[in-house]
């Protein structure tokens, strides 16, 4: 499978670096057993403060995945995420579980949206990456589910109960919480152990959304649109700036 691993990596590593990185995270995906379709492998490589974050995203049977582990350094980095990747490969073929809260969490790379550094003052904030998305319409559940396979911290859907935008997110004391654009009973059928915000999402321009972030050193903020009302995510990247995820009109 090493030859269908794809490797995007940041500058000054050797082909027989990558090379060896194909060839483990290959091995790391295979791991879990005959039967299972692991398609699609994309590596990334990238130099943070303090050392390396390596990422990966795969099909898994058809679903999704994405993990994420930093370490001090590049072999560490891949070994975290090779472990990683087998238990995430286990954990979407079987019965879904609980993820236990609080528990260790990846840094963030731009996906929506998990906890980084600090950014630092107010004035060095600013968004850096915006993806507008057409949001699934599913259960808060079923966007449970797909939140602990693709490793965020929060994720972005729209609601059927309710028709509108929502979010799932990682909080005590289950480990998951529902937050819609506007307030709403709890779902109807509950599946999962999700606990519900009585609060809709606070209506707020884009750079309100950024000082408030800031001011109450948040690593993520769910806000909606102050004209249109759709639901939009602003977190933090691992770089300490801001990404920007907002419900395509």
């Amino acid at each position: 499978m090493g030859e269908l691993v794809t490797v995007r990596a940041f500058e000054g590593l050797t082909g027989e670096v990558l090379a060896e990185t194909r060839a483990r995270v290959a091995a790391a995906a295979a791991a879990p057993g005959v039967g299972t379709l692991v398609e699609a492998l994309r590596v990334r490589l990238a130099a943070v403060a303090g050392g390396v974050l390596a990422q990966v995203n795969a099909e898994v049977d058809g679903r999704r995945i994405r993990v994420q582990e930093a370490a001090a350094g590049l072999g560490d980095s891949i070994d975290r995420v090779s472990d990683a990747l087998r238990g995430r490969i286990r954990a979407v073929t079987g019965a879904w579980a609980p993820r236990p809260w609080p528990g260790h969490r990846a840094p963030d790379s731009g996906g929506p949206a998990s906890g980084g550094p600090g950014g630092g003052a107010v004035r060095e904030l600013r968004v850096v990456r915006r993806k507008e998305p057409s949001l699934v319409w599913c259960s808060p559940a079923a966007a449970a589910r797909t939140m602990d396979a693709m490793d965020y911290d929060i994720h972005l859907f729209t609601d059927p109960a309710t028709e509108t935008d929502a979010v799932v997110y990682r909080v005590g004391p289950t480990g998951y919480r529902l937050a819609r654009t506007v307030p709403a009973g709890p779902p109807g059928r509950r599946t999962s152990p999700i606990t519900l915000s009585p609060h809709g999402a606070p209506r707020l321009t884009e750079a309100q959304a950024v000082d408030r972030l800031a001011g109450a050193e948040l690593p993520f903020l769910f806000f909606a649109h102050p004209v249109s009302g759709r639901g939009r995510v602003l977190y933090r990247r691992f770089d300490g700036r801001l990404g920007l995820i907002a419900g395509h009109a």
